[in-house]
């Protein structure tokens, strides 16, 4: 960002002065240095303040930027005169990324109670609503991370983000939808099942009753958009969104959910459609930027391949598009259900990866209306032992064929337990005395 030609042309020889010295020897150079090599006196501006400083920094990018940009557009005209296409590109990018690095990084060994609480209270940890996740996240969700829900074809990927932006909604957050497959409508409607806790059938019959429940919970609820993009979407279009959102309604965006990333395109690279490696790796890593770049809770959901339609253990590998977007998320799960669980009233989340936490290969199973589409949690499902967190038995373990040898009639209750003892000594004497018979 540093250019001696930027400068005035009576300060050309300090700035110069200034950049080789910093170079080559890894420090500012003094005043004094400047005058006795130069000739040219700087003078000390006293009584400056930490916003002087700042104000300064912003000044000199923004200038340099405009400087840089006007050097390169005028060298692209050259350029493009004589057919040299390629180096125009380059020069432009160039120029437009110029940045000055203000943020020095995290010291370390200067106060580790403050970077301690920063993580865990300013950080972001946010409940999801149900207990037993937060529990094996250690609080929940942290903004500015990526969080995929992974299911097959009508696992419920958009139930389970619809729900768990309601708990968010409910504890005051506001956020936005981003739907690239269902209806704006749809979506709605299916909100008002949840917070009203009735069918779709019974809103159809009642909708005065409807309006009125889900007025009387927006007035303390925090602000929700639902907003329907078409597929091959990409982030820049969900920035430019939520950017109009917060200056035209004045919404603190705390969290946004994608439905879902698959049907994303990317904006940093040309990929084709039919690369869902390449494709999905960029998808994400732009997604997780975006979470950074707003500090905003982050959750999209993923597709599950043909693999995994079968299985009850879900593992990288039935991730569609293949593993680039499971190394950039924070948190993944995975989805698994099926028809005959959800009309029991049962969801079942796998934790198949985990940055901040040790969750991975854990399961949580919770409760669900399939007349209303409410996901809670049980509250009996996970407990603590000794501050740790206890793993529940899977769906499918409490469902395997077990042999159990009891008494029939009326008083098989008073009938006592049957138990057997096996003793190596004693087994000895028997087939001693068989022997001897």
């Amino acid at each position: 960002i540093y250019n001696p030609e930027n400068f005035d042309r009576s300060l050309r020889p300090a700035a110069e002065f200034i950049k080789t010295h910093s170079n080559e020897h890894k420090t500012m150079p003094v005043a004094e240095q400047i005058a006795a090599a130069t000739g040219i006196r700087l003078n000390h501006i006293p009584d400056l303040t930490e916003d002087h400083f700042n104000w300064f920094m912003e000044e000199f990018e923004a200038f340099t930027k405009r400087q840089e940009l006007e050097r390169a557009i005028l060298k692209s005209a050259d350029m493009l005169e004589k057919g040299e296409f390629d180096p125009v590109e380059k020069l432009i990018k160039d120029a437009v990324q110029i940045s000055l690095t203000k943020d020095m990084g995290t010291d370390y060994w200067d106060d580790p109670r403050a970077r301690i609480n920063k993580y865990f209270n300013s950080g972001g940890q946010v409940s999801t609503g149900w207990p037993q996740l937060d529990r094996l996240l250690y609080g929940g969700f942290s903004r500015g991370e990526l969080n995929i829900f992974a299911g097959g074809s009508g696992s419920g990927k958009s139930l389970v983000m619809m729900n768990i932006a309601l708990n968010w909604l409910q504890q005051g957050l506001s956020g936005v939808y981003i739907t690239l497959e269902l209806s704006e409508e749809l979506c709605a409607l299916r909100t008002d099942a949840m917070l009203t806790n009735s069918s779709t059938k019974d809103i159809r019959k009642d909708i005065e009753n409807t309006e009125l429940k889900v007025k009387l919970v927006g007035k303390k609820a925090g602000q929700y958009r639902i907003k329907g993009f078409p597929a091959q979407s990409n982030i820049n279009d969900i920035r430019s969104y939520i950017k109009e959102v917060q200056i035209q309604t004045g919404i603190r965006v705390d969290f946004i959910m994608v439905d879902y990333l698959d049907l994303l395109m990317p904006v940093s690279a040309k990929v084709s459609p039919n690369d869902l490696f390449v494709k999905d790796k960029y998808v994400s890593e732009e997604l997780r930027n975006l979470a950074k770049e707003l500090g905003v809770l982050m959750v999209t959901a993923s597709q599950l391949n043909r693999s995994a339609v079968e299985e009850i253990e879900f593992d990288h590998s039935h991730i569609s598009g293949g593993i680039s977007k499971i190394n950039t998320a924070d948190n993944v799960f995975g989805i698994f259900t099926s028809r005959a669980m959800r009309e029991r009233g049962r969801y079942q989340i796998q934790c198949m990866k985990s940055r901040s936490s040790t969750g991975v290969g854990q399961k949580i199973d919770l409760e669900y209306n399939i007349e209303t589409m409410r996901i809670t949690d049980p509250g009996e499902s996970a407990d603590q032992s000794q501050g740790g967190f206890v793993k529940k038995p899977s769906i499918y373990d409490s469902i395997k064929a077990k042999a159990t040898v009891g008494s029939s009639g009326d008083d098989a209750e008073d009938t006592p337990k049957i138990t057997a003892d096996v003793n190596s000594n004693k087994l000895k004497q028997l087939l001693g005395q068989i022997k001897q018979s």
